[in-house]
């Protein structure tokens, strides 16, 4: 009997010690640092600003070009920046470009940080917490994300678009270009073009978002390298933007010719009626497909740009999240 007590006890103990190491564990898991939202709202401003200020240049250009019944051609475009240029000076070029990044900057922060979010909901919809998700999932998470981004910022883009082909003396900031147009248009001329830019971002934002993830993921699963290298990055961000611009670049011209219509003396107020004057008047490659080319040259190195720049930065956060730089 006596020998049977001593046996019990001494096991005891071993029950207990297995008991007590379960809590630890459990906790170690729930307190695994994470980027938070307020991270990715930063990383997405910062990426955005960094691609936008690399493409501004190209990017007015295209939008005088899109506005205007002058053919378009890359010979034309770059005599465009030279003339610019020289009358006006260097920092012409980038005329526009406090606006852009007053809607870039809140574009970019929302469209990156609410696609994370999307894409943990949709993964805990689908059953695919913490990995890639399946290819309609994901296009879905691009377009809610573009979409979102989107209906937030639309009045500073119509501001932009103004500043961008206008001169110096018509706008001379952002808040004269609200006050001016409320003034003498009314408020509802901010939301003018808002149709076209919804539709034209569905499909652009799912794709660009959609390819650049499938991309990486096929990139994980033939290298077995958990993360791209930046030039890799670059590349596949570059491919996103290829694809998914040209595939909403008609909606682009459109919402572009409505929104200026109060500078450029047009009547642009449908999107069928704008698209049908436009292909009357200029054709549907040399009128829908205006300045496309010039499409192709920034459009990759912008969204390249700024995919590469989340990522890293987002990256960056992380590792200064697990080594217990911020305090939570």
């Amino acid at each position: 009997m006596a020998h049977r007590v001593h046996d019990h006890q001494s096991r005891l103990p071993v029950a207990q010690t297995t008991v007590l190491a379960l809590p630890p564990s459990s906790q170690t898991k729930d307190l695994r640092p994470r980027v938070t939202a307020l991270d990715s709202l930063l990383c997405g401003a910062f990426a955005g600003a960094v691609a936008k200020t690399v493409i501004a240049p190209l990017d007015r250009t295209k939008i005088i070009f899109q506005v205007s019944l002058n053919r378009f051609s890359a010979k034309e475009a770059f005599r465009l920046i030279y003339c610019s240029y020289m009358k006006d000076g260097l920092l012409s070029l980038w005329r526009g470009n406090s606006a852009t990044m007053v809607r870039v900057m809140p574009y970019a922060a929302i469209q990156f940080c609410s696609h994370d979010q999307y894409k943990r909901q949709l993964g805990n919809y689908y059953g695919y917490q913490g990995k890639a998700l399946p290819p309609f999932p994901r296009f879905l998470a691009g377009s809610l994300a573009g979409t979102t981004a989107a209906m937030l910022t639309y009045p500073l883009d119509m501001v932009r678009a103004r500043m961008a082909v206008t001169a110096r003396e018509m706008y001379c900031n952002i808040m004269h270009v609200f006050v001016r147009i409320s003034q003498e248009e009314g408020v509802k001329t901010l939301y003018r073009g808002f149709t076209p830019t919804i539709l034209g971002v569905i499909p652009y934002a799912g794709i660009t978002f959609f390819t650049y993830e499938t991309l990486k993921k096929l990139h994980t699963e033939k290298t077995k390298r958990s993360q791209p290298y930046p030039y890799e990055r670059l590349a596949f961000g570059a491919c996103a933007g290829l694809i998914g611009q040209s595939a909403s670049y008609p909606l682009d011209v459109v919402r572009r010719r409505m929104q200026t219509a109060g500078v450029t003396g047009s009547s642009y107020s449908t999107i069928l009626g704008t698209m049908r004057a436009i292909i009357t008047q200029e054709g549907v490659i040399h009128g829908l497909y205006k300045g496309l080319s010039m499409n192709w040259l920034k459009g990759p190195i912008a969204v390249g740009i700024s995919f590469t720049t989340f990522d890293i930065t987002h990256s960056l956060l992380l590792k200064l999240h697990q080594t217990g730089y911020f305090t939570h």
